[in-house]
């Protein structure tokens, strides 16, 4: 009997060790040799850097650090490196060679420098776009404009310049863009979004665009937008105000926008709300008080006039919300006379 048990037990760990075998043997060969090749050329050209030290021929690239693959395919269509203040060079063209990649992610390295390569272009899979928070310089290329399949572009906090690129209208998927904290110049492209197949979302703050909003935003379904700290100018509230709009978040502070706030009807999901600094007139409308979900609203230094609605949420707004404008009164300022 115990001999019996013994053989059981016996075929019992040759079988979980050919199991064993076999699945570690399949998981290394889900590794495309093509994207291998690439990400290990990658490699090479950051200077074989520590922060890739598990990319090594003897596991699967499917394992390694940083990298993401399908697993079906076992194609690799992630890439995210991010926090790593060691990293050093420019974005190497060997990422071109991750033909099935779709989400590539850069974050946090401040020693990565030098301009967007157009290699990216051949990334024809690619469906979210995050280069930030390193030492970019250049332009923001047009050839993003043929990457059909992009939906979110975040090349915030970087040292871009110039405009943004008309090109990026065209593009059928995209819905979600942030390019804030650049150097960037020029207009907004006025049929940015026009295809957006879902509430778009829209932050350029801390760069110096000029010009006004297009009059075609009017037909973009926004759920964010913010222009923050720029030099645009005009009147912004017909392209993006509207009561039956999903608009939610709204920073136009510390602008040259000029418009009537009093005949503006207010989107009535807006959490948040700043077109401080500005040169904003007309009276703080009623409706104001009506908005159940909004938390922020300030409407400071700017040129408004007539009593500060009262009831319903006001009392969430203090007197920093309402300063430095031409003659407001009522709480929390002084009463009227």
């Amino acid at each position: 009997m115990r001999m019996k048990m013994r053989s059981l037990v016996a075929v019992v760990l040759l079988l979980s060790s050919l199991v064993a075998t076999s699945s570690a043997a399949g998981k290394k060969d889900r590794c495309h040799a093509g994207d291998r090749a690439a990400l290990l050329a990658v490699k090479a050209a950051l200077g074989n850097p520590y922060h890739f030290a598990s990319w090594t021929n003897d596991t699967s690239c499917c394992d390694w650090y940083d990298v993401d693959c399908d697993p079906i395919t076992g194609r690799v269509v992630g890439l995210s490196v991010f926090q790593d203040a060691n990293l050093t060079g420019t974005i190497p063209n060997a990422i071109a060679g991750l033909t099935h990649l779709q989400n590539l992610m850069l974050h946090h390295i401040p020693g990565i420098s030098g301009p967007i390569p157009a290699s990216l272009a051949k990334l024809s899979n690619l469906s979210f776009l995050t280069i930030s928070l390193t030492n970019l310089a250049g332009p923001v290329p047009s050839f993003l404009g043929s990457l059909t399949n992009l939906a979110q572009l975040d090349l915030s906090f970087n040292s871009l310049t110039g405009a943004v690129p008309a090109s990026l209208a065209a593009l059928p998927n995209l819905y979600s863009m942030d390019i804030s904290r650049n150097r960037l110049t020029g207009s907004l492209p006025p049929l940015l979004f026009r295809k957006a197949p879902q509430v778009a979302y829209l932050r350029l703050s801390h760069n110096n665009l000029s010009g006004g909003v297009p009059a075609q935003f009017a037909a973009v379904s926004f759920a964010q937008v913010d222009l923050s700290r720029n030099a645009f100018t005009g009147d912004p509230s017909s392209a993006l105000f509207g009561a039956g709009k999903p608009l939610q978040q709204l920073d136009l502070s510390r602008n040259a926008f000029s418009f009537d706030l009093s005949g503006v009807a207010l989107p009535e999901q807006l959490d948040a709300m700043d077109v401080s600094h500005n040169a904003v007139y007309g009276c703080v409308p009623a409706q104001v008080a009506n908005l159940t979900n909004l938390q922020l609203f300030n409407v400071s230094y700017n040129r408004l006039c007539g009593e500060v609605p009262a009831g319903g949420n006001m009392a969430r707004f203090d007197a920093y919300s309402y300063q430095h404008n031409k003659c407001l009164c009522g709480t929390p300022l002084p009463p009227c006379k």
